[in-house]
């Protein structure tokens, strides 16, 4: 990745529906080297894909929990089984193995406490593996980033 691929992908980061006329005139290049530029960036696997953003309010997904899972063991078994059910499940958002107390975190979104506690019921504590979930809700988004820093 050369200058002219970071400053692509910084400002398709911005905006990615950004014409290649416009990026190329904002980089330094013709629009067609931008695109197969771009193009050589999506078949390589650094553009994972294009997507927009949802604003998470406006969707009626007001609240954000942060959920610590711990399994009851950490067998290969169990950690694959825990991680292909977590995929099934359009409310968590985000999933990580951890180190340290808990196994897993999960960012779920969800309508309200209500929403949550059926979350909680239906989803979490059904999940293959699970010992044991903490959650802890976010009070208030002071900001969310989607750029990675390049």
């Amino acid at each position: 990745m050369d200058k002219f691929d970071s400053h692509i992908l910084s400002l398709l980061q911005e905006d990615g529906q950004t014409p290649f006329t416009a990026l190329g005139d904002k980089v330094g290049l013709s629009p067609s080297a931008c695109h197969k530029r771009v193009k050589e960036m999506e078949k390589s696997g650094l553009i994972a894909r294009h997507v927009a953003i949802v604003d998470e309010h406006s969707a009626g997904l007001k609240t954000s929990a942060f959920v610590q899972a711990t399994l009851k063991d950490q067998t290969e078994e169990t950690l694959t089984a825990f991680e292909k059910a977590v995929r099934n499940h359009r409310e968590i958002m985000e999933c990580y193995l951890m180190s340290g107390e808990s196994d897993y975190l999960l960012r779920i979104l969800c309508e309200d406490g209500t929403d949550y506690e059926r979350i909680h019921k239906e989803i979490l504590t059904r999940l293959p593996g699970v010992e044991r979930v903490i959650t802890n809700f976010a009070i208030r988004k002071v900001f969310r980033r989607t750029a990675v820093p390049l």
